[in-house]
């Protein structure tokens, strides 16, 4: 059986991840020194993942280019 083409993602598994593991929330609490030896990492505090967006280039005229 096929897979129907408007099913199909283009950029496959490229996308963000909107939820991070327990290892990776610990490495991100160590980085921003809110993670101590003696918390539990059951209980962990929220941890923000940052989206990346792709910023639109500015367009250059054609004066600036000459100089």
């Amino acid at each position: 059986m096929t897979l129907d083409r408007s099913l199909k993602v283009s950029r496959g598994l490229i996308s963000n991840r909107s939820v991070l593991s327990r290892a990776e929330r610990i490495e991100k609490l160590i980085r921003e020194d809110r993670w101590s030896e003696e918390m539990s990492p059951v209980h962990l505090p929220k941890v923000r993942v940052q989206k990346l967006s792709m910023k639109k280039k500015k367009k250059v005229k054609k004066e600036e280019e000459e100089k």
